[in-house]
């Protein structure tokens, strides 16, 4: 066990895996001789050699379509598109061609591939460098999509998407790359100084995809998130005196409905709280779920807490997140339901 931040995780999660399988092989944009732009793959080239570790020009969708044919080869590639606001002209590769090469080959070929993403904001980059866009490859199916929320989990669920035979969407929180997000701040840190670092194992320690975890344990109403929002619920929970369970979902694609459906039957109500936009956002498809699964259990409507309906606000950024004073009022709400 030692302590790391998250972005050590996942480099020790890295060299985990080539360790492991010289069929793991690292590139993208940076990722090789700088050791990539927040340090995630940095020692990497050096140690595993400018074959297994090296530089993509800044070409998404070339980076993606490679990754595909060397997948198809039989590597098991680990891309990094540098924001995830940039994979968009990559969009189409990943969902007409990784997504689907197993069904349209009829089994013959499969998509071994990682494709990691900062997202998110709170580091001040932007309508460019901010975006959270999750619900896009959610809908796709073929696709499995995990977002952590510390470093033990970033470090087992990734171990686990290079070993999956099919293509992995990982999506990192920038905010919580220097450690857990202390929720209770609608604004950033007074002090940029790292935060609590988080106990990691060693070794190869897997945690299998699509698997929840109740981080707070409740009897009196649900709250479901995923990445940096988990702290804020937990915070909010506090701050409101309200009984609620967290669940942290760790990876949408897959997901645990039992473990969601389980506890929302136990508190009859629930909360869900992402920074995505609010329209056609994850948390829609999830009330769609618990509403299906727990309708004469819900004691009360179930509320959505997220981001704006708008271009990413520069300017407003800690206005647009979710942060305990909003999640709280929705506790509040559902809980007089």
């Amino acid at each position: 066990m030692a302590q790391m931040t998250m972005i050590e995780a996942i480099r020790d999660a890295h060299d985990v895996a080539m360790a492991a399988d010289d069929k793991v092989v690292v590139f993208g944009e940076d990722v090789g001789f700088f050791g990539g732009v927040f340090r995630c793959t940095a020692g990497l080239q050096e140690k595993y050699g400018s074959a297994r570790c090296f530089d993509a020009p800044i070409n998404e969708s070339g980076i993606v379509g490679t990754a595909i044919g060397m997948a198809a080869y039989g590597l098991k590639p680990v891309i990094e598109i540098q924001f995830a606001d940039y994979v968009y002209p990559a969009y189409d590769q990943i969902v007409s061609e990784a997504a689907r090469l197993r069904h349209r080959s009829n089994g013959d070929f499969t998509c071994p591939l990682v494709i990691r993403m900062p997202t998110g904001g709170g580091i001040f980059g932007g309508q460019t460098h901010s975006q959270s866009p999750e619900a896009i490859f959610t809908h796709v199916s073929g696709l499995k999509v995990v977002i952590p929320s510390n470093p033990a989990d970033a470090k087992g669920l990734f171990l686990s998407a290079v070993a999956d035979p099919d293509p992995v969407i990982f999506l990192e929180p920038k905010r919580l790359y220097n450690g857990p997000f202390d929720g209770h701040h609608d604004r950033p840190l007074t002090s940029w100084k790292k935060h609590p670092l988080g106990d990691v194992p060693d070794g190869d320690v897997s945690i299998p995809l699509g698997k929840a975890k109740i981080t707070r344990e409740g009897a009196d109403v649900t709250v479901l998130a995923y990445g940096t929002m988990v702290y804020v619920a937990e915070a909010a929970a506090e701050e409101a005196g309200v009984d609620a369970e967290v669940i942290d979902l760790r990876t949408l694609m897959p997901l645990d409905l039992d473990t969601i459906v389980a506890s929302v039957q136990k508190t009859g109500r629930c909360v869900i709280v992402h920074e995505a936009t609010r329209t056609s956002g994850f948390g829609a498809e999830l009330m769609s779920l618990v509403q299906e699964s727990c309708f004469y259990h819900l004691e009360a409507p179930m509320i959505r807490v997220t981001g704006w309906d708008t271009p990413y606000p520069h300017a407003q950024e800690w206005e647009y997140f979710p942060g305990p004073a909003r999640v709280g009022e929705a506790l509040k709400k559902v809980m007089e339901g």
